[in-house]
């Protein structure tokens, strides 16, 4: 782990990233409290609809609950 403070980051941010890629992580830090990681950036592949049929939502979801609404009305 590397740790430059803001200025070096926006003068040399260039190289920081490719310390970046290479698999490095720069921390950023302010008066020198960390403030923050560079990372290298993972690519996460999102399958939709990987769920389909394991999810049932009940007719009555959305149906008024006597509870809250006696509870919003006070009584």
């Amino acid at each position: 782990m590397r740790l430059v403070n803001v200025h070096e980051a926006k003068t040399h941010l260039s190289r920081l990233l490719e310390s970046v890629e290479a698999g490095e992580v720069v921390t950023i830090a302010r008066s020198g409290k960390p403030v923050a990681d560079l990372v290298p950036h993972r690519h996460l592949d999102v399958v939709w609809g990987t769920l389909g049929g394991t999810v049932e939502i009940a007719d009555d979801f959305d149906a008024p609950d006597p509870l809250v609404i006696n509870l919003f009305e006070g009584r």
